[in-house]
């Protein structure tokens, strides 16, 4: 169960630096979009950064996929929203709103419903039905 709590945090917090790794080597490309620029951006750090991180969170996420249901597996993709909000405006001095914040706040809670709801409360899928 603990390999499982961890895989909930490092798989949003891959999504995030993947997302910083990105707007840096978007940041860092040379001058207007070009073919200068495509290899700039293909040659950048930021962006091969990005790619391990987006690799290294496919695998996670397989193997979360593996162990739980998806929908509650997806649920925990939301939450990259909350963090890359809070990553832009760490790393990028980029503004946040009240209703940015509030968004966040129900993204949070939604992705805590989904991914707590209980089994005996669920709604038998129609596959289910038709099996029985």
């Amino acid at each position: 169960m603990k390999d499982l709590h961890t895989l909930w945090l490092s798989i949003p917090l891959l999504n995030t630096l993947q997302q910083i790794f990105l707007k840096q080597s978007a940041l860092d490309a040379p001058g207007q979009f070009s073919i200068e620029w495509v290899i700039g951006l293909a040659t950048s750090q930021w962006f091969l950064l990005a790619i391990v991180a987006e690799i290294a969170c496919f695998i996670l996420w397989m193997r979360a996929l593996a162990r739980t249901d998806l929908s509650k597996a997806f649920a925990l993709s939301a939450l990259s929203y909350v963090f890359v909000l809070a990553s832009s405006w760490i790393f990028f001095s980029e503004s946040i709103s009240a209703l940015q914040l509030g968004g966040s706040a129900l993204i949070i809670a939604g992705a805590w419903f989904v991914s707590t709801a209980p089994e005996k409360c669920a709604l038998r899928s129609p596959s289910t039905e038709s099996a029985q």
